[in-house]
């Protein structure tokens, strides 16, 4: 099965962002991908926190979900839609929520960041706690690709990479394919990026796609990028280092099974 992670350097401006995810998802269905994923934050790199407080959508309805929606149908591919804020418990908090459509258009899971990113140093401070309100559960959602297989697929959200207790519930469950959109900072993407994704992989001998944003946004914001493919040996497939663009790459089934088979230490966990 061929999976997309696309890269983009998203603005303030939801029509900008729109034209850029649209083109993007163009560009890997014209590739052959089944599976496109957008990054976190897909739709909106606000000036200040709050601003997704006004974009936030009801779930169902709304431009962004419909784009989405539209898209997967109009192209005939699955798509995620990396994160979108939907509307939380109180006027104050919204939920940042990855969204999957199947390729009839038909919103077929969501899952809510669960771990919220907290992070300061000398120049620079993030604290989603502020306008995020976290969810609660691991959500997969099954993923059946042109060649009659039935893929599992764990979802999660950026600063969810470093909990890998979520990643082995989703193996647990089966999955065999785990999704990374994210906004890493160029700071931290820099330090543990690749590191974390690559040991995401090993650990639950799971092939890992992270969509990212990769570039300086116009909120003056950098991103790390490095929006990748890896395999269930930890091996990079495919890579983007910064700027918009798709990573494609070609996910092996038999080729899955057989690292399990062959390292079978999922079921050799004792605690």
């Amino acid at each position: 099965m061929k999976v997309a992670a696309l890269q983009m350097v998203t603005s303030t401006r939801w029509d900008a962002n729109r034209d850029q995810a649209w083109a993007l998802l163009q560009q890997a269905a014209r590739a052959g991908a089944e599976l496109a994923v957008l990054p976190e934050y897909f739709c909106l790199m606000g000036h200040k926190d709050t601003d997704k407080l006004a974009l936030a959508e009801p779930l169902g309805h709304g431009p962004m979900q419909q784009f989405l929606a539209d898209s997967a149908r109009e192209l005939g591919v699955w798509i995620v839609g990396g994160t979108l804020p939907l509307q939380g418990p109180d006027a104050q908090h919204v939920f940042n929520s990855s969204l999957v459509f199947n390729p009839l258009g038909e919103r077929v899971a969501r899952y809510d960041k669960m771990h919220l990113f907290c992070y300061s140093n000398a120049n620079e401070a993030y604290d989603e706690h502020r306008v995020i309100a976290p969810g609660r559960e691991p959500v997969f959602f099954d993923l059946a690709s042109r060649d009659g297989q039935i893929w599992r697929v764990g979802l999660s959200v950026c600063y969810d990479l470093r909990f890998p207790e979520l990643y082995r519930l989703h193996a647990q469950a089966g999955a065999q394919l785990l999704l990374v959109p994210s906004a890493f900072t160029y700071t931290t993407g820099q330090a543990h990026w690749e590191l974390l994704l690559r040991a995401r992989a090993v650990e639950n001998l799971s092939y890992v796609l992270a969509a990212a944003q990769g570039g300086t946004h116009d909120n003056g914001r950098r991103t790390w990028g490095h929006s990748m493919a890896i395999n269930p040996w930890g091996e990079v497939m495919a890579m983007q280092a910064s700027e918009a663009g798709v990573v494609l790459a070609d996910l092996d089934w038999a080729a899955q099974q057989q690292w399990r088979a062959q390292l079978p230490a999922l079921q050799h966990r004792v605690c």
